[in-house]
């Protein structure tokens, strides 16, 4: 009869391996196939659109996706786009949060002048204002010639400055508009 000698790391290694296949067979550990599945995507069946996002100059592009309802269920970097290829910071990752958010404010709100309260007020009213405003200070502030008699047209009491969420076209209908009103004070810095 042959004795098997057993060293203390053969001893280690085979109780350690007895250990493991008693947890591993006590906590369920199954190597038999299971059924599995795949979870559907929330976006199935959504509609897509491409924007840009809205926080700076650079006009990384965003795929928007809205429910049949037109709610926006989803925003990811879009791969096709020229710029960012697909990646977004963080500020543009969590550009799903404008849309969904519920302390968004969803009216518009005024306050006069000197006033310490916010009132509720109608689209309507606001842009009607608006336009006054604009009206009022070209008025009061347009200069139609110089110190030295030379026709400038233009107003000193109103400046620009430009917004990330607007492309190429609409900036430049923007400024168009701009330079009809005489403004001369236009700037375009999205980080602002």
């Amino acid at each position: 009869m042959t004795s098997m000698k057993i060293t203390r790391r053969t001893f280690l290694k085979v109780s350690g391996a007895t250990a493991a296949g008693t947890i591993m067979g006590g906590l369920g550990f199954d190597l038999s196939p299971a059924e599995v599945y795949a979870q559907e995507l929330r976006i199935k069946g959504a509609k897509e659109t491409t924007s840009i996002c809205c926080y700076c100059s650079v006009g990384c592009g965003i795929i928007v996706h809205t429910d049949a309802k037109g709610k926006v269920i989803n925003a990811e970097g879009d791969p096709d786009h020229p710029i960012s290829e697909g990646a977004l910071c963080a500020k543009g990752a969590s550009s799903y949060q404008i849309a969904v958010n519920p302390h968004r404010l969803q009216k518009v709100l005024y306050r006069a002048p000197y006033s310490s309260t916010w009132k509720e007020v109608k689209w309507e009213w606001a842009l009607e204002k608006i336009a006054a405003n604009i009206k009022k200070s070209r008025d009061a502030s347009f200069m139609e010639k110089n110190a030295a008699g030379q026709v400038v047209n233009r107003t000193n009491g109103i400046a620009s400055v430009g917004s990330a969420a607007m492309d190429n076209e609409e900036c430049w209908l923007y400024s168009k508009m701009l330079r009809a009103l005489g403004l001369i004070y236009v700037e375009h810095q999205a980080r602002i």
